[in-house]
């Protein structure tokens, strides 16, 4: 049976407190990228109760995915924002999801995003993360960013941080390691950057903003 949106709340606020778990609540998330980084983000804010998350990608999901992103084999072929929405509502009963299935590009940005106070940048290219990065900075710079670069290989996981860049800008990794380097995206890893995104963001909604 699953739990009334009074139960939810209820466990949640526990586990939170009223004043945290109403900001979560309240809170509104874009998610652009629903890779390695992306799905395993957007299904930590949905556990924690975020209310609304806005899931933007263009791919569908690929036997290649299956080692660190939030799919399953019964959902090979399908787009990655239908795959993950069915996944979080079975998370998150009562989660408000929009999903958008497009590609961001430096026209459609400002439009998709400018609804939404925070941004996660969670693209595996260096240069779609470098685009969306600073056509944020430049077009939406009242937004909060959270961006993540360096989580290839199985280097130490402390080696992983968050650091603020400017007021509303954080970049979570090692700020060096590459997939091109040899040993590719282990899942471990990559979760513990995705963390790092997750936390961060959290974080944000609840007014702290030291890295």
């Amino acid at each position: 049976m699953i739990p009334t949106r009074e139960q939810m709340n209820a466990a949640l606020t526990e586990r939170h407190g009223k004043f945290l778990q109403e900001k979560f609540e309240s809170a509104s998330v874009a998610v652009c990228g629903l890779g390695g980084l992306g799905s395993n983000v957007a299904l930590a804010l949905a556990r924690a109760g975020v209310g609304h998350l806005h899931l933007i990608d263009f791919d569908r999901v690929d036997i290649s995915n299956l080692n660190r992103q939030q799919y399953f084999p019964d959902q090979l072929g399908s787009f990655k924002t239908e795959a993950l929405s069915e996944t979080l509502r079975r998370v998150a009963p009562y989660i408000t999801l929009t999903a958008e299935t497009v590609k961001l590009t430096e026209e459609n940005i400002p439009s998709l995003l400018s609804p939404y106070d925070i941004i996660c940048e969670a693209f595996d290219k260096a240069d779609q993360k470098a685009m969306l990065v600073n056509c944020v900075l430049e077009k939406l710079p009242q937004k909060y960013l959270v961006s993540a670069s360096g989580m290839a290989g199985l280097g130490s996981s402390n080696s992983i941080v968050t650091r603020r860049i400017s007021k509303r800008f954080w970049l979570c990794g090692d700020g060096k390691s590459d997939v091109a380097d040899g040993l590719g995206l282990i899942s471990a890893r990559v979760a513990i950057c995705a963390a790092h995104e997750a936390n961060m963001i959290l974080r944000i909604i609840s007014g702290e903003y030291e890295a």
